[in-house]
C-alpha cells in the first residue's frame, strides 16, 4: 500500500509514544513551548492560513473560529475539547486519546495560548474507559513536568486541563449541547446566536474544537500553513481521519488527504469486501450522511466539496461499506431508531419527527406497511429538517430517510406490495 504524507499518524508506530518521556524524545511539546515565545494573534494566523477546518463534522475553519473570541483580557475563556464521539462509524478520537494523548495535549496548550483561556475541559464519552486513563495519566505527568499548571514551560502562562465524563448521549456531542451538559444541565442543544464563542460555558466567551482537529494543530504550528495545504484540495486543505467498516478486508482507521477517492479507500487500501460481496451502497460520513449507491461512491472524492457535489457530506469521516446482501429497510430501521432513541425531545418536530418515522420504517419492516408511507416518509422528512430545529439532529435524522427510500425505492416498495424483500434484483454487480 502506497504511504500517505502523516500530520496525526506521524508518530502513531512509535513503542510507548503514550508515555511522556518518549513523545518527548521524539520532540514533543516543541510546538507548545513555540506557541507561548509567539503573540496569540501569530499563533492564529497560521492555523487561519493553514485552512484547517473541524473535523467533528461541520468543517468550520478553525482559526476563523479562534479570531471570534473577545480580546477582552478581564474576561475568562474556555477551551473545550469536544471527545465525544458518538457518530454511528466512527472511532477515530478514540485512537488519538488512548494511544497518542500527549498530542491532544498539545494541541490544546497551543489553542488555549491563541485564545488567551486558562482553563480548559475534555468533555470526553463516559463509556471510553482506556480514553479517559490515558488522558487522566497524561495529564498527571504534565503537571509533574510542569507542562500544565502554573507558570509552564518557566513562562507566565497558566493552564488547567479536566477531564469531564459524559453519560454517553449523542446530542451532547453536539457543541451547545455539550455546553449544558458540562454547566451540569440537561444536555440540551441552546439556540444560536449568542454563539459559543461569545456566549459559551458559563455564558463566557468558549471555543469548542475536536480532538482531530487540535491533534493537527502541533504539526501545522512546526512545519506551516504552507506545508498543511500541500495535502488535500484547495478547499479542503490537509489530511483527514477515515473510519472504515462494514465487511472490508481491512477496516480500520486511516490518515488520507483530503480529496483521496472513495473507491480507492474501498478496494485498494480496505481490499475490497469479503468473500463474494458486491458493493451496493456506502456511507461516507457517519450515519447521518446521506447514503451513496454503489455508483455514485465510485465517483466521490473524500472532501467537503466532492461529498457535497454528489449530495452528501465528509461528517465524521465514518465510512460504512454496506454489501448487495443488506436490505435496506432493514438498516434504516436500525438507523432511524438511533436518531429517534437519541433525540433529546426538546424541538418538537425532532422528537415527534424522528419517532413517528422509525414506526413507519417498522411497520414496512414487519409487513405492516401502506403504499402512502413511502410518500409519508419522504413528507416527514422534508418537513422536519432545514433549520426548523435548535440543532441539526432533526437533519442529521431526516437526511438516511429521505436518501434510503429515493435510492432504493423499490425494496419499500416491494416489502409493502409483495410484504418480501428481493435483495438481490436490485443490488449493484461491482
Amino acid at each position: 500500500m502506497k504511504d500517505f504524507p502523516k500530520v496525526l499518524f506521524e508518530r502513531l508506530e512509535i513503542p510507548n509514544i503514550h508515555k511522556i518521556s518518549v513523545f518527548q524524545e521524539h520532540g514533543g511539546y516543541q510546538m507548545a513551548k513555540r506557541a507561548l515565545q509567539m503573540a496569540p494573534e501569530e499563533v492564529t494566523k497560521i492555523v487561519t492560513d493553514s485552512g484547517l477546518r473541524g473535523r467533528g463534522g461541520a468543517g468550520f475553519p478553525t482559526g476563523m473560529k479562534w479570531s471570534f473570541v473577545p480580546k477582552d483580557a478581564s474576561k475568562i475563556k474556555y477551551l473545550l475539547c469536544n471527545g465525544d464521539e458518538s457518530e454511528p462509524g466512527t472511532f477515530k478520537d478514540r485512537i488519538l486519546m488512548e494511544k497518542m494523548p500527549h498530542l491532544l495535549l498539545e494541541g490544546m496548550i497551543i489553542a488555549a495560548h491563541a485564545i488567551d483561556c486558562h482553563r480548559a475541559y475534555i468533555y470526553i464519552r463516559g463509556e471510553f474507559t482506556e480514553s479517559i486513563a490515558a488522558l487522566e495519566k497524561a495529564i498527571e505527568d504534565c503537571h509533574t513536568e510542569n507542562i500544565l499548571g502554573k507558570n509552564i514551560f518557566g513562562t507566565k502562562f497558566n493552564l488547567e486541563i479536566h477531564v469531564f465524563k459524559g453519560a454517553g448521549a449523542y446530542i451532547c456531542g453536539e457543541e451547545t449541547g455539550l455546553i449544558s451538559s458540562l454547566e451540569g444541565t440537561k444536555g440540551w442543544p441552546k439556540v444560536k446566536p449568542p454563539f459559543p464563542a461569545i456566549a459559551g460555558f458559563n455564558r463566557l466567551p468558549s471555543i469548542v474544537n475536536n480532538v482531530e482537529t487540535l491533534a493537527a494543530v502541533p504539526w501545522i504550528l512546526k512545519n506551516g500553513a504552507q506545508a498543511y495545504r500541500k495535502f488535500g484540495t484547495e478547499k479542503s486543505p490537509g489530511t483527514k481521519l477515515f473510519c472504515l467498516s462494514g465487511p472490508v478486508k481491512n477496516p480500520g482507521t486511516y490518515e488520507l488527504p483530503c480529496g483521496f477517492p472513495l473507491k480507492d479507500l474501498i478496494f485498494d487500501i480496505g481490499g475490497g469486501l469479503l468473500d463474494d460481496l458486491n458493493l451496493k451502497a456506502v456511507i461516507p460520513g457517519g450515519a447521518s450522511a446521506k447514503i451513496l449507491t454503489a455508483e455514485e461512491a465510485l465517483k466521490t472524492t473524500l472532501c467537503y466539496e466532492g461529498c457535497q457535489t454528489m449530495g452528501t457530506m465528509l461528517g465524521s469521516g465514518g465510512v460504512i461499506v454496506i454489501p448487495h446482501t443488506q436490505c435496506m429497510v432493514d438498516l434504516l430501521h436500525v438507523v432511524s431508531y438511533f436518531f429517534k432513541d437519541e433525540s433529546c425531545g426538546q424541538c418538537t418536530p425532532c422528537r415527534e419527527g424522528t419517532g413517528w418515522m422509525h414506526k413507519i420504517v417498522d411497520s414496512i419492516l414487519h409487513q405492516r406497511g401502506r403504499p402512502e408511507d413511502v410518500q409519508l416518509l419522504l413528507d416527514i422528512s422534508e418537513n422536519i429538517q432545514g433549520g426548523r430545529t435548535i440543532c441539526a439532529l432533526a437533519d442529521a435524522a431526516a437526511w438516511p430517510v429521505e436518501s434510503y427510500v429515493k435510492k432504493f425505492k423499490q425494496e419499500f416498495v416491494d416489502h409493502i406490495e409483495k410484504k418480501a424483500c428481493n435483495l438481490y434484483k436490485y443490488s449493484a454487480s461491482l
